[in-house]
């Protein structure tokens, strides 16, 4: 996983230049021409991975006044790790040309200039795969051309940096930020409001008359230095509409929808003397057919590897059990959130097993009806673990093999009696959007 770079961090080692006696290389400087084509395939030396070539595509490629760089994605490799290189990273000799699929592919650069077509929301809408985020059975390709393109146009970060406070982060994926930010490649956000501008001067003189302190809408949890805040969607768009921007910077699965009316936003801030400062934030549908209680879920990198992740998680279930009414994440999760479903499906299942006499019975829906999460999510995490079998019909929890389970740490723990919240009813959250 890469990095996230923050203040006071040192920077990485400046990278020994190679130097290249490739004939391609002197025709690319007579001729101003690129020395490798948009899709064309071949080896690349990473800058995060000194000690070896990895296969690599040519999604886009620049020019500027120390000559052509090539923004490539690694095969086999997460996006978020999709990067610009110079020509001292790339073995030309094994770059091939991929004939008509190379030649006819078009620069991402060059489709985000272009005005795309609102693509519908059913057509980005996210397909839901099994609970645990597996591919499912291979389907043709039958997204439409406004899909394709929409896709084609985002493979390349618009965004590399956002400043939030004191945290220089760099960003995964490309959002789409208002044109006039396109050719920023820093933004400076702040941390109370969450509006972003272009300079660091701007951002000073902001703060200078911002008079936020903390996210609107109500804090309805604190303890400690961790306070949580519920946002309307419908009383709040720009605020929200605006961690919708920052979030999609990290989340490469997440469709950003502009109508930020029909959520729910649950901001974690950490508090200190000044005010209350964000670190993370999971969104849920005021209204969710599919009993879904995390719409879009996410740890700001800067403050990763301190529970709040598991804590988002875990108050996320404190809410549906508030509500008596079990749900699950929309699907599909990040690879990263696949790992912290996982690992807190986990934790909690061996917790609440581990309470039980061997000798005793309990069911799924017991457990469902303790944890308020979906059965079938119980059942794929049991499978995981191998604790569960089918026999004769009905499932069976093996309570003898739970005792030598490893589990990691639950992270911060939501303390439950601190929530001061109560579910909201249809009639009221249909009047607030009106």
């Amino acid at each position: 996983m890469k990095d996230v770079e923050t203040k006071g961090e040192p920077k990485a080692k400046a990278e020994k230049e190679l130097v290249s006696t490739s004939p391609i290389v002197s025709g690319e400087e007579n001729n101003h021409e690129a020395a490798l084509e948009v899709g064309s395939k071949g080896l690349c030396k990473p800058t995060w991975k000194e000690d070896e070539w990895l296969r690599a595509e040519v999604i886009d490629t620049k020019r500027d006044g120390n000559g052509w760089t090539y923004y490539v994605h690694y095969e086999s490799c997460n996006r978020r790790l999709d990067e610009w290189v110079s020509i001292d990273r790339v073995d030309l000799q094994s770059f091939k040309s991929t004939g008509d699929e190379a030649g006819g592919k078009k620069s991402a650069s060059g489709l985000a200039g272009k005005k795309l077509r609102k693509v519908s929301k059913k057509g980005l809408k996210r397909k839901h795969a099994d609970s645990l985020g597996g591919a499912g059975p291979e389907k043709k390709d039958d997204r439409s051309k406004d899909e394709k393109e929409h896709e084609e146009a985002t493979k390349v970060k618009n965004i590399d940096q956002i400043q939030i406070g004191m945290w220089e982060m760099e960003t995964w994926y490309y959002s789409p930020f208002p044109p006039e930010y396109a050719d920023c490649r820093k933004l400076f956000i702040c941390e109370f409001c969450l509006k972003f501008m272009r300079t660091e001067e701007a951002l000073a003189r902001h703060l200078k008359r911002c008079p936020h302190l903390h996210p609107p809408g109500t804090e309805i949890y604190r303890k400690d230095k961790v306070c949580v805040y519920e946002v309307d969607g419908a009383k709040n768009r720009m605020y929200c509409q605006n961690i919708c921007y920052i979030a999609k910077l990290f989340l490469d699965h997440k469709t950003l929808y502009y109508d930020v009316n029909p959520f729910w936003f649950y901001v974690m801030c950490e508090v200190d003397s000044v005010g209350a400062r964000i670190v993370g934030y999971f969104s849920k549908e005021k209204h969710s057919e599919e009993d879904f209680n995390v719409a879009c879920i996410l740890t700001l990198p800067s403050h990763q590897r301190k529970g709040y992740g598991k804590f988002l998680i875990d108050f996320s279930y404190e809410l549906s059990k508030i509500e008596q009414k079990p749900g699950s994440p929309e699907k599909p999760l990040s690879d990263l959130g696949l790992l912290g479903y996982r690992s807190y499906w986990s934790q909690i299942l061996v917790e609440l097993l581990r309470g039980e006499r061997t000798s005793s019975a309990i069911s799924i829906q017991d457990i469902c009806d303790r944890t308020m999460m979906k059965t079938e999510d119980i059942i794929a995490t049991l499978q995981v673990l191998d604790i569960i079998q089918y026999y004769e019909g009905q499932h069976i929890i093996d309570l003898r093999r739970v005792n030598n389970l490893k589990i990691g740490s639950r992270g911060l723990r939501c303390d439950p009696s601190l929530i001061k919240w109560t579910p909201k009813s249809i009639g009221e959250t249909t009047k607030r959007r009106g």
